[in-house]
C-alpha cells in the first residue's frame, strides 16, 4: 500500500475542488445531483413538509374531539385523518428527518468528502418521496388509508375494507421500505470505510453512534413489515388468506409482524435524536460527554433489546402468561440503557458551565419531556396495568411523548444548532426563546391531560363521545395544548425566514463546538474539506484546553489533497488507517430515472393495470442495467 504524503494546500487547490465537486446548474444538476448535503437539506424540507401535514391533520382531529358530540367530522373522514396523521408522523416524518440531518451532518462530521454510495444517496430521497406522494395521493381519489396506521388485521382484509384504502397503505410502505433499507445499507459502509485517519470506534460522536445503530436495526427489522405488506396485498388482491382465520390464516400473525418491526421502529426514530443531544449538550456545557462509553455502549444496546419487547404491545391478545411474563420483564430491562444516558446528560450539565442558548433550552426540554415519556412507558410493562390501560388515551399519551418530545424537541434543537452551518446566517436568538416555550408549554398542556383522560376510560380511535362522560374538559385542554404547540412551530418556521432573509453572518464555528464539522466554513464547500483532516481525539477543536487530551494531536490544516478527481479516503474499520483511495460517482439522472420507474411499478399494481406495471418494471431493470453499464464508472484511482 502507497503511503499518502501530506502536502500543504496550493492557491488553486479550492478552484480545482469547487470546479470537481460542484453540481452542474439547470435542470440535470437539480435532478441529478449527488451531494450529499444537497440531499441532505431536501430530506430536511421534504420531512418537515409532511410533518406539517400530519399537524394540520391532527389540528383537524382536535377540533372534532373539543367537546362532545361534535360533528365536524363524518367517521370515514376521521378515520382517514387518523390513519394518515399516524402514517405521516411515523413514517414520513420522524424517521426521515433524521436520515436528513444524518446525510448532511456525517461526511463533515467524519472528515469525509461524501457518502460511501452517493448515488444509492440520492436514490433513496427520490424513493422516500415518491412513495410519500405516492400515499398522499389517496386523498385525490378520496381514498386515503383508514384502518389506522398499524393496520391490524382483520379490518384490513377486502370484506371489511373495500376500495383502495389500505391498498394504498400496503403498496406505500412496500415502496417506502426501500428507500429505508438503501439509505441504511448507505450509512454503515460509510461510518466503516469513510473517516478521517485516526477517528478510531471510540472517538465517534454520539449522533454516529445513534444512526449507525437505527441503520442495523432497519436491516433486521424491514423485512418484517415488508413480508406483512406483501401479504396484506396478496390478501386483499389475489384472494389469499394469511390473516383470515375462517381460511386458515391468523389475525395475529399481522400484529406479531408488524409489531416486530415497530419496536425497533421506536428506537430507529429516537436514538439518533438522543445522539444529536448527546453530541449539542457538552458543547453547550463547555465540557466532554460524562460516561461517553457507557452512553456509546447505552445507545447499542438499546437498539438490540428493541427486538425483544415487540409483544408489550400485545398483552391484550390472550398470549401465555410465560410470553407475557418475559416481555414483561424484557420490557423494564431496556430502560436501563435509557436511564444511562439520561444521567449522563445530567453529569455533565451538573459538572458543566451551561451556557443558555436557544438549542440548550431544547436539550433541557427534551430531558423533562424523555423522562416523562420514559415512566409512562415503564408503566404500561407491568401486564395487569397494560391490560387496564391498552386502547385508551394514556397510551396516546405516552405515544406522543415518545415520538413527539423525543424526536421533534431534538430535531428543533438541530436546526437551531447545524442551520447556521446550512445556511452561514444564526436565528433569531429572543425569538428562539418564545419558540421554546411555546411548544414546551403547548406540548405538556395538550398531551399530559391524555393521561388523565386514559385513566377516566376514554378509548383511543374513536371520532366522538357521548356528554356526561367526564371527557369534556379534558380534551378541550388538550385541544388548546395542541394549539399553543402549532403556534410554536409556526414561530420556529417564522425564525428560519428571518434567518434566511436578515441572520446574522454565522462564522466558522459560532458555538465554540469541538467535532469536525465546525472546522469548515458556513455553509460548506461542495467538497467538505480542502485537505482531509486527520484525528487525534474525540474534541479536534478543543484539543489543549483538556486535561485528558492535552498531548491530542489532531492536524486539520494539513493532509492528503487528493484534487484529480472525486476522491475521497477509505480507511480501516476500527482502528481507521488510510488504506486506499476511493473514487466517487459522477452526478446521474439514473437515481432519479429508477425511482420514477418504480412509481409506474407501484401505480400499476395499486389499480390492477398489469401492463403498466410490466412497463415499469421493464424500466426499472433498463435503469438499473445504465445505472451499473461498466462505461458508467470511474476508472479505479
Amino acid at each position: 500500500m502507497a503511503t499518502i504524503a501530506p502536502a500543504v494546500p496550493s492557491p488553486s487547490l479550492h478552484e480545482r475542488l469547487q470546479r470537481i465537486w460542484e453540481t452542474p446548474p439547470g435542470l440535470f444538476g437539480i435532478l441529478g445531483t449527488v451531494d450529499h448535503k444537497t440531499i441532505g437539506k431536501r430530506y430536511l424540507v421534504t420531512a418537515f413538509t409532511f410533518m406539517l401535514a400530519g399537524g394540520l391533520e391532527a389540528a383537524i382531529m382536535r377540533a372534532q374531539l373539543a367537546g362532545p358530540n361534535e360533528r365536524l367530522l363524518t367517521p370515514e373522514a376521521y378515520n382517514q385523518l387518523f390513519s394518515m396523521h399516524g402514517i405521516t408522523m411515523i413514517f414520513l416524518y420522524a424517521s426521515p428527518i433524521l436520515s436528513g440531518f444524518s446525510n448532511y451532518i456525517w461526511p463533515l462530521m467524519l472528515g469525509s468528502r461524501d457518502m460511501a454510495f452517493p448515488r444509492l444517496n440520492a436514490l433513496s430521497y427520490w424513493l422516500f418521496l415518491f412513495s410519500g406522494l405516492f400515499i398522499y395521493s389517496s386523498f385525490l381519489v378520496g381514498q386515503a388509508p383508514d384502518r389506522g396506521w398499524f393496520a391490524y388485521a382483520p379490518l384490513t382484509e377486502g370484506p371489511f375494507s373495500p376500495g383502495l384504502h389500505m391498498d394504498f397503505y400496503a403498496l406505500g410502505l412496500l415502496f417506502l421500505t426501500v428507500s429505508t433499507t438503501v439509505g441504511a445499507i448507505n450509512f454503515i459502509v460509510t461510518l466503516f470505510k469513510l473517516r478521517a485517519p485516526g477517528m478510531s470506534i471510540n472517538r465517534l460522536p454520539i449522533f454516529i453512534w445513534g444512526t449507525l445503530t437505527t441503520s442495523f436495526a432497519v436491516l433486521f427489522a424491514m423485512p418484517s413489515l415488508t413480508a406483512a405488506c406483501v401479504m396484506l396485498y396478496f390478501d386483499r388482491r389475489f384472494g389469499m388468506h394469511f390473516f383470515d382465520a375462517a381460511a386458515g390464516g391468523h389475525p395475529l400473525l399481522w400484529q406479531h409482524l408488524f409489531w416486530i418491526f415497530g419496536h425497533p421502529w421506536v428506537y430507529v426514530v429516537v436514538l439518533p435524536a438522543m445522539g444529536i443531544m448527546s453530541d449539542m449538550i457538552p458543547t453547550f456545557c463547555r465540557r466532554p460527554l460524562a460516561g461517553y462509553t457507557f452512553v456509546a455502549l447505552a445507545t447499542v444496546s438499546t437498539g438490540i433489546l428493541g427486538f425483544g419487547v415487540w409483544v408489550h404491545h400485545m398483552f391484550a391478545t390472550g398470549l401465555p402468561d410465560l410470553s407475557t411474563d418475559f416481555f414483561s420483564a424484557a420490557s423494564m430491562v431496556i430502560t436501563i440503557p435509557s436511564a444511562v444516558a439520561v444521567f449522563a446528560w445530567l453529569a455533565t450539565i451538573w459538572h458543566g458551565r451551561p451556557v443558555l442558548r436557544t438549542p440548550f433550552l431544547f436539550a433541557a426540554g427534551f430531558i423533562v419531556l424523555f423522562v416523562i415519556g420514559g415512566v409512562s412507558g415503564v408503566a404500561t410493562a407491568a401486564v395487569p396495568f397494560d391490560r387496564q390501560l391498552t386502547d385508551t388515551y394514556f397510551v396516546v399519551a405516552h405515544l406522543h411523548y415518545v415520538l413527539v418530545g423525543i424526536n421533534v424537541f431534538p430535531v428543533i434543537a438541530g436546526f437551531y444548532y447545524w442551520l447556521p452551518k446550512m445556511t452561514g446566517r444564526m436565528l433569531n436568538e429572543r425569538l428562539g426563546r418564545w419558540n421554546f416555550w411555546t411548544m414546551f408549554l403547548g406540548f405538556n398542556l395538550g398531551f399530559f391531560p391524555m393521561h388523565i383522560a386514559g385513566l377516566l376510560g376514554m378509548p383511543r380511535r374513536i371520532y366522538t363521545y357521548p356528554a356526561g362522560l367526564g371527557w369534556g374538559t379534558v380534551n378541550l385542554v388538550t385541544t388548546i395544548g395542541s394549539y399553543v404547540f402549532a403556534v410554536g412551530v409556526l414561530l420556529f418556521l417564522i425564525n428560519v425566514l428571518w434567518s434566511l432573509l436578515r441572520g446574522p453572518a454565522a462564522g466558522p464555528n459560532p458555538w465554540d463546538a469541538p467535532t469536525l464539522e465546525w472546522a469548515t466554513s458556513s455553509p460548506p464547500p461542495p467538497y467538505n474539506f480542502e485537505v482531509l483532516p486527520s484525528v487525534g481525539s474525540r474534541h479536534p477543536l478543543w484539543e489543549g484546553r483538556l486535561p485528558d487530551e492535552g498531548t491530542a494531536r489532531s492536524v486539520l490544516d494539513r493532509g492528503p489533497e487528493l484534487g484529480d478527481g472525486r476522491e475521497t479516503l477509505g480507511v480501516t474499520p476500527l482502528d481507521a488507517e488510510p488504506s486506499e483511495i476511493l473514487t466517487m460517482p459522477e452526478d446521474s439522472l439514473y437515481p432519479f430515472l429508477l425511482a420514477l420507474s418504480l412509481l409506474v411499478t407501484f401505480y400499476g399494481l395499486l389499480t390492477s393495470i398489469w401492463a403498466l406495471a410490466v412497463a415499469g418494471a421493464v424500466l426499472v431493470i433498463a435503469m438499473t442495467i445504465g445505472w451499473l453499464w461498466p462505461g458508467d464508472v470511474p476508472e479505479e484511482a
